[in-house]
């Protein structure tokens, strides 16, 4: 399923005092099969702009596709179109509600798939389950609030990657994780995406994690998109990134710091491209040879 945005446009309270433009014509395309970030800072719109992929908020203006879903159709299956956009939201955890696992998981699917029968519903809960690499047998009859944390992250995912979604789309997957369960809950995406979801789509603020992970990303600022491109040409562009209040990632801060003393790298800005070619630089300048 392919996203296309044309001339996107949303106002929140219209016709008050209080009307506020979230999208000023937001231009995108994510092709079908991208790990896609979106960047911007508080109020740049990016949040709006995902809500309206699975119509949680409802187009008013401009165009917007999603494979076969035209979404300002008044006709549109938007019940059918949200099974197949999931949607998690930033620190998915609290809003389990459940007494287990099992029924909290199975709540979107019956949603969704009110036909299906009690038996596939279980299986496919199941396979859900397993699939953010938690046991079954060990969690399904456990209160979801018996859990830890990064458990009960897996358990929201779970409930939304049920239904076999074509696209998920997360608001900042690792946010208040340590480092060791950033990365954890990055190659589980990664898992999913390889095996479950055609597309991901996930709203970062943190710079390391879209240059890591992403294929493709968008930087929105003041409800349009102003860069879309790889990570490694978006990060060339540092300064203007840092021009609109946003961040970059570590390796483009050495990076800079290495150019103001005359030493250019060309790098994708991931950590492990980076100190591959800063070592090859060093030996190539005898660094390597140093006692």
């Amino acid at each position: 399923m392919r996203i296309v945005a044309k001339n996107l446009t949303y106002t929140y309270n219209p016709k008050s005092p209080f009307a506020s433009q979230a999208l000023k014509g937001v231009d995108i395309v994510i092709e079908e099969g991208e790990f896609f970030g979106i960047i911007g800072h508080t109020g740049s719109g990016k949040s709006t702009f995902v809500q309206h992929l699975n119509a949680l908020i409802k187009l008013t203006g401009g165009s917007l596709t999603v494979g076969d879903y035209d979404l300002s159709d008044k006709k549109c299956k938007f019940l059918e179109l949200r099974s197949k956009v999931g949607m998690v939201f930033q620190y998915p955890e609290y809003q389990l509600f459940a007494e287990t696992v099992e029924k909290d998981v199975m709540f979107g699917l019956k949603n969704f798939h009110k036909g299906m029968a009690e038996e596939e519903m279980k299986a496919a809960v199941k396979e859900a389950i397993g699939r953010v690499d938690l046991d079954y047998e060990d969690v399904k009859d456990k209160s979801p609030f018996e859990l830890s944390g990064g458990q009960r992250r897996r358990v929201a995912i779970a409930g939304v990657i049920v239904t076999r979604p074509e696209i998920l789309i997360l608001d900042e997957p690792a946010a208040g994780l340590d480092p060791l369960g950033k990365k954890e809950i990055m190659q589980l995406l990664h898992a999913i995406h390889g095996s479950w979801c055609k597309t991901v789509v996930i709203v970062s603020h943190d710079m390391d994690e879209i240059a890591e992970n992403c294929t493709r990303a968008a930087v929105f600022s003041e409800g349009k998109v102003v860069m879309e491109d790889t990570p490694a040409e978006i990060f060339k562009r540092s300064d203007e990134l840092i021009s609109l209040g946003l961040d970059i990632p570590v390796t483009a801060k050495c990076a800079r710091v290495m150019k103001e003393r005359g030493i250019e790298i060309d790098t994708d800005f991931t950590c492990d491209d980076f100190i591959a070619k800063t070592l090859a630089l060093w030996k190539g300048q005898g660094g390597g040879n140093a006692q």
